[in-house]
């Protein structure tokens, strides 16, 4: 596909989207948000391709959504067009995992987005805040919700509430990230990540992804009933009789995907 604000490339059976307005420390507007959803649903129809990793620059994997767009938008505009709703949800359609490489800021919807992955991986010059009160707006894009899922009410209000920002060390202990890595070897190690989940049986890991989305989304129970039937349905993968056989002969899986 061609696209302006992003690169596309594949790097064996990983698919890596790069956001790519440098001048602007990739401010997420319409045109960007477009051109990433259909990269995210190109890469999970691809079979070839096992996991996705969404990155932006040194400076910025994204310092927010594009304010001089919206500066002027009235109730109506903003309302009216869908904003957000209409092409920034399509990473949560995606069924395969997806790692955000950040290095430099993620503020607003660029820390947004990057909650919307499966997996943080950040350089130790990574920044992140969610600083929309000092603009007189609030959160969009689900940062009122998904970073006290993240890091628990306190911690969450004290960053939307004040707009401070937090380091990549800071975000790893309140729960943010998964690690923190040196800047040169960020996309080193979240290459080496995602072909090491890319290796997995295909099958397994979408199961795994959407059994630890349901934990957010419904109660104890119901969640562990749904990873229980997820569970039962594995058995009937040629994977899972392949992972099982290779454990009990000593020698790595050769898995098929199906």
């Amino acid at each position: 596909m061609n696209a302006a604000n992003i690169v596309i490339s594949t790097v064996d059976n990983v698919g890596l989207i790069t956001l790519n307005r440098p001048k602007q420390l990739n401010a997420l507007n319409d045109a960007l948000m477009d051109e990433l959803g259909q990269a995210l649903r190109t890469f999970d129809a691809n079979t070839e391709i096992g996991c996705i990793i969404l990155t932006g620059n040194e400076k910025a994997f994204a310092a927010g959504a594009d304010i001089a767009v919206m500066a002027s938008w009235t109730y109506m505009e903003a309302y009216g067009s869908e904003y957000i709703s209409r092409n920034w949800e399509t990473i949560r359609q995606i069924k395969k995992p997806v790692i955000a490489a950040v290095s430099g800021f993620a503020l607003g919807g660029g820390c947004e987005l990057a909650m919307m992955c499966d997996i943080i991986i950040a350089a130790h010059t990574a920044k992140f805040g969610q600083p929309e009160v000092k603009l007189g707006i609030l959160p969009g894009a689900g940062g009122t919700q998904r970073l006290p899922r993240a890091v628990g009410k306190a911690k969450a209000m004290d960053l939307c509430l004040t707009g401070k920002l937090i380091d990549a060390e800071q975000a790893e202990r309140a729960g943010l990230v998964s690690r923190v890595v040196s800047a040169e070897n960020l996309m080193d190690e979240t290459l080496a990540v995602a072909k090491q989940i890319a290796g997995m049986s295909q099958p397994i890991v979408k199961m795994i992804k959407e059994s630890v989305n349901r934990a957010y989304e419904t109660s104890l129970a119901e969640g562990i009933l749904f990873e229980r039937r997820m569970f039962h349905s594995a058995f009937a993968t040629e994977d899972q009789k392949e992972g099982m056989q290779a454990f009990l002969e000593k020698r790595s899986p050769q898995f098929k995907n199906r």
